[in-house]
Parts: C-alpha cells; sequence; structure tokens
C-alpha cells in the first residue's frame, strides 16, 4: 500500500510541475524547427523579393516619374504618365490590336486542339507518332517558328504562295498587307502552340471512364452522340482552363509579331507589349512606359478575375 501511494503523489507532483508539457515539443525543439523552416524557405523569399517584389514596386514608383533611359528627370510627376497614356491614340491601337489577336486566336486553338485530341483518342495506329507530330513544333523557339514562316509567307519564293499559282489563285502579300498580317501570324501561332493544348485535351479524354462509353453503346448512342452527350461535357473544365491560359497568354503577344512584322505594316500588327519596349527603350520614356504597362497590366487582372467568376458560378 506504501509504495502505491508513493507512485500515486509522484505522479502528481510530475503533473502538476511548472514549465512541462503534456503535449507537444518542447519550446527549444519548436524553436530549432521555426529556426529550420525559414532556412530551408530564405532562398526563395530572397529570389521572390529580389526579382519579383521589388521590380513590381519600383516599376509603380517609376510610372509615377518622367525618368528616361539617360537617368534624367527622375522627379516624381503624379498621374501625368497616366493621364497622357489614356489619351494617346498610338496606345490604345497598340490594345486594340492585342485585344484582336487574342479573339482571332484563341477560338482556332481551342477548337483545333479539340479536334486534333479526339481523333488522336479515337485509337488511331502509332499514336506516338501522331503525339510527337503535334506537340514537336511547341518545343521550337519563337526566333526558328517566325525566321521558318518568314520564308514561308515570302511573295516570290514562299511555298504558300506557289502552292496558290498552282491551284490558280493570286498571290498573297502575307506580312506587307495591313488585312492579312495579323491572320498569317496566327496562322503561324496556332501551327506553333497547339500542341500544348492539345496535350490537355488529350489526357482531360483518356481520363474519362470508359464505363460511361459502353453504357451509351448499350442505350445505342453513336459516336457523334457520345462525343456531344459524354465528351464535351467531361471535358468543360478542362476547356475552360485551356481557354483562361490561351486568352492570358495572347494578350502577352510580343515574339513571333517582333521578328515577323516588327508590328507592321503601318502598325497593324504592333501589339501592347511592342509598344511598351519602344516607348521604353527607342523612345527612352522609361517613366511612361512603365505606367502603359500597369495598365496592361490591369487588364490582365481584370480579365483573370472575370474568367474566374464564371468559372466559379458555373462549378457552383
Amino acid at each position: 500500500m506504501s509504495s502505491l501511494a508513493t507512485s500515486r503523489r509522484t505522479a502528481e507532483r510530475t503533473a502538476t510541475s511548472p514549465g512541462r508539457s503534456q503535449s507537444g515539443p518542447a519550446p527549444s525543439r519548436q524553436a530549432r524547427n521555426n529556426v529550420a523552416g525559414w532556412g530551408f524557405a530564405a532562398p526563395f523569399l530572397a529570389f521572390f523579393l529580389v526579382f519579383l517584389v521589388w521590380p513590381i514596386l519600383y516599376g509603380l514608383y517609376m510610372s509615377l516619374t518622367g525618368k528616361s533611359l539617360t537617368g534624367a528627370n527622375s522627379n516624381l510627376i503624379g498621374l501625368a504618365n497616366y493621364a497622357e497614356a489614356l489619351a494617346d491614340a498610338d496606345m490604345w491601337r497598340s490594345l486594340g490590336n492585342t485585344l484582336y489577336f487574342t479573339v482571332i486566336s484563341t477560338v482556332p486553338l481551342v477548337i483545333v486542339a479539340l479536334v486534333m485530341a479526339a481523333l488522336l483518342n479515337v485509337g488511331l495506329p502509332a499514336q506516338w507518332l501522331w503525339r510527337l507530330s503535334y506537340f514537336a513544333p511547341y518545343l521550337l523557339a519563337s526566333t526558328v517558328v517566325s525566321l521558318f514562316f518568314t520564308w514561308m509567307y515570302n511573295p516570290q519564293l514562299g511555298l504558300i504562295n506557289d502552292f496558290l499559282v498552282k491551284i490558280g489563285l493570286p498571290k498573297v502579300a502575307w506580312l506587307n498587307d495591313p488585312n492579312v498580317a495579323m491572320w498569317a501570324i496566327v496562322i503561324a501561332t496556332l501551327w506553333w502552340t497547339v500542341g500544348f493544348n492539345f496535350l490537355l485535351y488529350l489526357a482531360a479524354m483518356q481520363n474519362i471512364p470508359h464505363q460511361h462509353y459502353e453504357a451509351a453503346s448499350l442505350d445505342g448512342a453513336g459516336a457523334w452522340r457520345q462525343f456531344f452527350s459524354i465528351t464535351l461535357p467531361q471535358l468543360a473544365p478542362t476547356t475552360v482552363m485551356i481557354v483562361l491560359l490561351q486568352i492570358l497568354a495572347s494578350l502577352k503577344i510580343f515574339d513571333q509579331v517582333y521578328q515577323m512584322t516588327a508590328g507592321g505594316p503601318s502598325g497593324s500588327t504592333r501589339p501592347v507589349v511592342q509598344y511598351i519596349f519602344e516607348t521604353g527603350f527607342t523612345g527612352y520614356r522609361l517613366g511612361y512606359s512603365a505606367a502603359v504597362s500597369y495598365i496592361f497590366f490591369g487588364l490582365i487582372v481584370i480579365v483573370s478575375i472575370m474568367q474566374f467568376v464564371i468559372t466559379r458560378r458555373r462549378s457552383a
């Protein structure tokens, strides 16, 4: 009995003794874990602050100044750059070209990718070859694609005009006609980037349970009926994601336009990113180009929020 009472008193003293915790690690161990966690996160945080947060804040400050590439006139001028940009016809025209390219390129990049994935998903032989041929152009550099299509569009030596002449059609000034140049860039962009959307659609199609198609076949549904009643509804989330990614990518177009037409002819293909580049590094107006870039950034944020709201409503 005495030993039982002694052990009970010892347990009570242990439970009520100060500085001891019934759960969780000791404070020193918790502190070491916190230090180790911050140590692992420190490299990322350093790069994040130096290469993302600081440029954003400094660019916003610079847009409020008259800073030049030569270093002159770095004084604050308030919202004067923004007021000038909103009244700049060249800026609005470049922004209109960007929106026009986004509209006419997003639709075929989604539809063609869907058709390509559907054709491959039916079980064509040598699927690895089809996948490679569809996706390989996406791996090319923009300079290679631009040079390739520049030669293809050559009015005198290009293969496209040569083919048109052989079938009895007149030659087309693909990159020199303001009414055609943007469509020529869209065709090049379609050939170059559709492979990425194709892979997303193909992966989504292959994740659709096969039992759905078997049940539809037993009910007498044909291939077209299965596609429109099963495949397309199941691909709705993927389609929304592809449209969102494609719009954001098209709004930032610069490389192929600058390399194929340099914004011409007569500024008909110049996107807003090229206008920002030329204003800052050719016109030496860094402060004004920063203001235009933040107006464009605001447009991208608005588009992203609108698409996010639409997606939430559809999924609700």
